[in-house]
């Protein structure tokens, strides 16, 4: 299985944490040219400099960007891509706040648009040139099990995945005649700040403990824990590899097991 990323350049946004992090370095791990994208240069600094490096021509950067400045965040990625077009765009950021879809503020759904489904198409406008050129493109959007079956208290957030997910099947098709894919990657209960803010909110609203709360979620998982961020990213480095070439418009479950429908 051709898993060999050597002289390939990813581009990893949400990268100064969790999934991100953990996508950054597998990448560089399997040979990759890595670039870290997020708003916090400190981190993504040091990140940089801590990234795997297998081969002496291994090299890895940072962009630190806000994905909500959508006309800035496509300059910036547009200026990286010319100087070393992009092979591999890792789409992911932090969800949207939790709570209810009913009375929910427009505010929180145009908030969470502009940083998901309109900066994913930025990005992908502004790196897919250079694919196109190169023959060869991954694109893997980091979604969640929501585009499968919406979750409770996650109202906006459900609404804005299923967005995304659209938008990356509809992507696909079109491009995948350049040897460019485009797959979706959809987590479950992940250890990350995300899910401890979840816990948290479920706990207060429920008035259990945070431990009671996250052992109640835990064991409507079939394997009874939640996934370490490295197996979400172990699936977003399959599918950016050469071994995944012909498979595109997908969105795989990373959950274990909680997703019920097929």
């Amino acid at each position: 299985m051709d898993l060999d990323l050597s002289g390939r350049h990813a581009l990893v946004c949400g990268a100064s944490q969790g999934i991100g992090r953990a996508c950054a370095i597998e990448l560089a791990a399997l040979g990759a040219n890595v670039t870290v994208l997020a708003r916090r240069e400190e981190a993504l600094r040091a990140l940089a400099g801590e990234l795997p490096r297998t081969h002496v021509s291994q090299k890895h950067g940072f962009l630190a960007a806000d994905g909500g400045d959508t006309t800035a965040l496509r300059a910036q990625v547009e200026a990286l891509a010319a100087g070393a077009p992009v092979h591999i765009l890792v789409n992911n950021s932090g969800g949207p706040p939790p709570g209810p879809v009913a009375g929910a503020q427009i505010d929180a759904f145009l908030d969470a648009y502009r940083k998901h489904l309109l900066a994913n198409h930025v990005l992908a406008e502004a790196v897919t040139p250079g694919m196109r050129a190169l023959g060869y493109g991954r694109i893997v959007n980091i979604i969640s099990t929501s585009v499968k079956e919406p979750i409770a208290g996650l109202g906006v957030s459900n609404t804005t995945r299923w967005a995304v997910a659209s938008w990356a099947k509809t992507l696909a098709t079109e491009l995948a005649p350049f040897g460019i894919t485009v797959n979706n990657v959809l987590p479950g209960s992940t250890r990350t700040p995300r899910i401890e803010q979840i816990v948290q909110t479920r706990a207060q609203k429920s008035g259990a403990s945070v431990e009671d709360t996250q052992h109640a979620m835990e064991t409507e998982i079939p394997m009874r824990r939640f996934a370490d961020p490295a197996e979400v990213a172990a699936a977003v480095a399959f599918l950016a590899s050469p071994a995944a070439g012909y498979i595109t418009g997908i969105n795989l479950p990373v959950d274990g097991g909680r997703t019920r429908s097929l």
